[in-house]
C-alpha cells in the first residue's frame, strides 16, 4: 500500500487466473447482504471470486480505469451482474480479466483484440491441462 492507494494484486489475489469467460452464477437474489446483527453473513462471499462485491465505479478506481472501459469489456469478456437497482456489480475475477485487458490495451492492441487475446490464452491453458489430465490417466491405467 503507498499513501492511500491500495495495489491491485495486494486487492485482487494475483496472479492473474484466467478461466473461459462466463455469465456469473449468481443466486436467485443479487447483492442481499445481512444488515442486522442478528443476521449471519457468509464468510463464503469474502472468499468467492465470483462474487460481485464492486460497483462499477470502485473498480474502475482501483483498475485506474474509466467506467466507459469496463462498459466496453460486457458482451465480450464477461457480464457483469446487476444490483436490485440496476447497477453493475463486479466480481474479483472478473477485475483480474479487466486488469489483463488493460495491460494489453497500453501496449497498443485494440479493446476487442485483447479480449479476443485473452480467451484464446485461457483455451490453452485449459486444453493444456486436460491433455495433462488424459497423460496422467493414460499413464495410470498402463502402470496396473
Amino acid at each position: 500500500m503507498v499513501g492511500n492507494s491500495i495495489s491491485l494484486p495486494a486487492i485482487l489475489g494475483m496472479p492473474v487466473v484466467l478461466r473461459m469467460p462466463v455469465v456469473l452464477r449468481m443466486p436467485a437474489v443479487l447483492g442481499k447482504v445481512p444488515m442486522t446483527s442478528t443476521d449471519k453473513v457468509s464468510t463464503d462471499k469474502f472468499d468467492d471470486d465470483d462474487y460481485p462485491a464492486y460497483t462499477m465505479g470502485r473498480a474502475a478506481d482501483m483498475l485506474g480505469v474509466t467506467q466507459a472501459f469496463l462498459r466496453s469489456l460486457e458482451g465480450d469478456l464477461f457480464v457483469p451482474a446487476r444490483s436490485d437497482g440496476g447497477h453493475r456489480r463486479y466480481s474479483r475475477y472478473q477485475l483480474r480479466l479487466a486488469a489483463r485487458v488493460r495491460e494489453i490495451t497500453d501496449q497498443g492492441t485494440p479493446v476487442e483484440a485483447a479480449c479476443r487475446i485473452i480467451i484464446l490464452e485461457d483455451q490453452l491453458q485449459e486444453a493444456l491441462e486436460l491433455n495433462q489430465r488424459y497423460e496422467t490417466e493414460r499413464t495410470a491405467s498402463t502402470d496396473h
